[in-house]
This record gives structure tokens, C-alpha cells and sequence, in this order.
């Protein structure tokens, strides 16, 4: 076993050095100049997204197709992945973290059109598309579709779900001193998650728009609670940040920075594992948004890694790096991994931090489960057929079931590497059809509304 886990590490440790840098983040600067820098329309998007579109085809509005890709997205990796983040690459990574996300508003923008360009009906009258359309109807490699939708499926129950159980599970245990039993979480968490994904699509959506909003307006408000306790130590935070991004070096608090490539590495890595900008996972649920055209939901889709990473990555960033230098007695030699760093932060600040802490992490999870539970449903109906459905669902909940007494740190590296896998099928499609997304970019943004009338095919599945 021991053999195992030693090669897992070393996996996760190669691709997710030099490889995903250069092919995350250089598809995210490609595609940033590909689209004439997208970035610029982000208030355009978000203005988008509380627009209904109720007359042009789909299952569910642009908002609730936003807010469901939040749900999956604003997970566990913008609290203690950020800790992880800072604890693995010093506060530099925070930077990168931050980089990653404002360039990869345009690989979300890119992934999202082609989900939406290539997307199909199902018999029932279901929207389905995703990076396996793009891929099979796009560029006619459906055997690199059937890859990405076995590798999406496969990361549905680590990043989707066993990390994020397991997040919440170690919250409550180490917030809640009242002794619940692990697989007790693991089976309330079970129900809950069943009685929602049962209803589909629909009755995901319906929740999310509900809890997104006000689990994000509580989480980024009692980050300003806090940042404004610290506030004498937010200028140092934000130079600690910047300088340590690119050097060695330590400062206050015991927190030390390994130089540009360690800080880059652990930065971007949690930077696509928080908002997943790149790895396919969002289009799965743009292609179903009632919209106009591609440019429109591209748009929307757009925002979710503003959101994510460039508002509540960075708020959860200085919370916990200011934190640790106003607070001596947090000692860094002590603390084992990213999880104890952001619990030890946040527990500085009486009463409001841990509440902060466990309300966050829980909801933050919890939607996560529900968000990504949507994503490997799509994709097992693609390999299978509306058969496969009813079965994902049942081995998905015994997962969320199972996930609280499974090991994190093992659970996470596998995450890790299935996101990277998964990834890589998500970014040829993006880089090959670069030239159909700048085409209809151009196009679009002319005319936001005008609708496409391109027919969508009917698919039996």
C-alpha cells in the first residue's frame, strides 16, 4: 500500500509541476489574447446573468446555470485549498492563485461557448452538451469525447465528492465539540444530497440560485469582518503576497516563501482546482441554459471565475495571511497541512471566526456535492444512456456516504490528478476550435441579441 500512495504523490507531484503550468496557464494567456482580452466584458456578464431569457431554448435560466456552477465551484478549494495553497507555497501562492483566476476568465469564456455551440436534445427534450460534443461534433474526435467524459465522471467522486464531504466532516469535528460519529455526517450528507439530485437538473438549480448567493454574501462578509480586526496588517499581508510570489524569503507569523516556481505551482494547481477554468466542468451546465446564443452564456459563465477566485480565493488569501502575522501565537512548525493552517487562522478571531469557518466550509461543500453530482450525470448518460443515471446517482450518495471516513490527504492527490487528466481532452477541444470561438466572439459581441438559429440535433441518449 505504502508503494501506492508513494506513487500517487509522484504523479501528482510531476503533472502537476512544469506540464499543467505551461498547458493551464499558457491556454489561459492564448486564449486571453484569441478572444481580445474577454476579460474586459465581465461586468457586461454579470449583468447577463440576472437577465432571464425565458423565449430561447433550454432546461434552466442563465442565473441558474450560473449559480449551479458557483455551487461546484466555490467549494472547499476557496478555504482550505487556499490554505493549502499557502501552506505548500507560501503566501506567494496566493498571487498566483489570483493570476490563475483573472486569465482564466477567458479559458471559462472559451469552454463554455463551445458547450453551448455544439450542445444536443435528448428524446425528453433535455439539453446535453459539454467538452465530449465540442469534441465529437466540433472536431470530430468523439473517441477524445468518450475520454473526457469518463475522466469527468471519475473526478465527479473526488473533487465533486469525497474531498468535500470529507472537508466537511473534519469541520465539524474540530468546530463541534459534541462528538459525531464520521459515517453519521456521511449519511445525513447522504440523504440530503439524495433527496435534491433525484429531482434532476431542475431541482439542483432551484436550490442553488438559493444557497450561492447567501452562503457567498456571508462567507465575503465575514471576511471584511475580519480584514477589518487585521486591518493594521493588511498593507504587510498584500506585500507579503507580491514579494514572496517571486522570491524566497520569510516574514511575520512564521511564514515562509520557497521561490517563484514552488509558489507558481501550488497557486495555479489550487487556482484550477477552485474554479476549474479549463477543466470542462461549468460547460457541463452552460449547455443548458436557456440563452440567445453561445456569446451570451459564455459570458455569464464568465463571472463564475471572477466569483470564485478573483473575489473569495482572494478574501480567504489576506484573511489568513494577515491573521497569521497579527497572531504570534500561531506556530507554523506545528501544523501539519493546508486544513489545521485555515482552522488555526480563523480561530484567532473570537465567536465570528470559527462560525465563519464551519458555516463557509459546510454550505460551500455541500453545494459543491450537489453542483459536480450534475456534471457526472451528464457524463454517464453520454457513455450510457439515460440508463446509466439512476445508477451514477445511488454510487454517487454512497460515496458522500462513505467520503467522511476516507483518508483527505490520499482523496485530494487523486482529485488532483483526475483534474489534470481530465483537463487535458477540455483543452485541445478549447485550443483546436480557437478559431470558431474568436469567429463567433467577434460576431456575437456586435450582437448580443440576436439568436442563433443554428438547428440543434436530436441525439438518442
Amino acid at each position: 500500500m505504502e508503494i501506492i500512495i508513494n506513487f500517487i504523490n509522484w504523479l501528482d507531484d510531476f503533472i502537476w509541476g512544469l506540464p499543467m503550468i505551461v498547458l493551464l496557464f499558457g491556454t489561459h494567456v492564448f486564449m486571453t489574447v484569441r478572444t481580445g482580452v474577454i476579460q474586459r466584458k465581465t461586468w457586461t456578464g454579470i449583468k447577463l446573468s440576472i437577465t432571464r431569457d425565458p423565449e430561447a431554448p433550454g432546461d434552466v435560466s442563465q442565473f441558474q446555470a450560473l449559480t449551479t456552477a458557483l455551487a461546484s465551484t466555490i467549494g472547499t478549494g476557496n478555504i482550505v485549498g487556499v490554505g493549502t495553497a499557502i501552506f505548500l507555497g507560501g503566501p506567494g501562492a496566493v498571487f498566483w492563485c489570483w493570476i490563475a483566476g483573472v486569465f482564466g476568465i477567458a479559458t471559462k469564456y472559451a469552454e463554455s461557448l463551445i458547450a453551448v455551440k455544439y450542445r444536443v436534445r435528448t428524446p425528453d427534450g433535455k439539453m446535453q452538451g459539454g467538452a465530449m460534443y465540442a469534441l465529437e461534433r466540433g472536431l470530430n474526435m468523439k473517441w477524445l469525447g468518450v475520454l473526457f467524459a469518463a475522466l469527468a465522471a471519475l473526478a465527479s467522486f473526488g473533487i465533486g465528492c469525497g474531498t468535500q464531504i470529507n472537508a466537511i466532516a473534519e469541520v465539524i469535528e474540530n468546530n463541534i465539540p459534541i462528538g459525531i460519529p464520521p459515517i453519521v455526517i456521511g449519511i445525513v450528507g447522504g440523504i440530503l444530497t439524495g433527496i435534491v439530485i433525484i429531482g434532476g437538473i431542475s431541482a439542483i438549480a432551484s436550490v442553488c440560485e438559493k444557497l450561492v448567493p447567501f452562503m457567498a454574501i456571508f462567507y465575503v462578509l465575514g471576511c471584511f469582518i475580519i480584514l477589518g480586526i487585521n486591518y493594521d496588517f493588511i498593507g504587510p499581508a498584500v506585500s507579503a503576497i507580491l514579494s514572496l510570489a517571486f522570491k524566497p524569503g520569510a516574514v511575520a507569523g512564521g511564514l515562509v516563501g520557497q521561490g517563484l516556481m514552488v509558489a507558481m505551482r501550488f497557486g495555479v494547481a489550487r487556482g484550477l482546482f477552485s474554479n476549474e477554468s479549463g477543466l470542462g466542468s461549468a460547460p457541463l451546465v452552460a449547455s443548458a441554459a436557456q440563452t440567445r446564443n453561445p456569446v451570451r452564456q459564455a459570458l455569464v459563465s464568465a463571472t463564475g471565475t471572477f466569483w470564485d477566485t478573483v473575489v473569495v480565493c482572494l478574501m480567504t488569501g489576506l484573511v489568513l495571511v494577515s491573521t497569521i502575522m497579527k497572531n504570534p501565537d500561531i506556530n507554523m512548525d506545528t501544523i501539519a497541512d493546508g486544513g489545521q493552517l485555515t482552522t488555526l487562522a480563523f480561530s484567532q478571531i473570537p465567536v465570528l471566526g470559527p462560525v465563519i469557518l464551519v458555516v463557509g466550509i459546510i454550505t460551500f461543500a455541500w453545494s459543491t456535492i450537489l453542483g459536480w453530482s450534475y456534471y457526472g450525470e451528464r457524463c454517464a448518460q453520454y457513455l450510457w444512456g439515460k440508463k446509466a443515471i439512476l445508477p451514477y446517482k445511488i454510487i454517487f450518495v454512497a460515496v458522500v456516504v462513505v467520503g467522511p471516513v476516507l483518508a483527505l490527504d490520499l482523496v485530494w492527490t487523486i482529485a488532483d490528478i483526475l483534474n489534470a487528466f481530465m483537463a487535458v481532452p477540455n483543452l485541445i477541444a478549447v485550443l483546436l476550435l480557437s478559431g470558431t470561438i474568436a469567429k463567433d466572439t467577434k460576431h456575437y459581441l456586435r450582437n448580443l441579441d440576436e439568436v442563433d438559429k443554428t438547428e440543434i440535433p436530436m441525439v438518442n441518449k
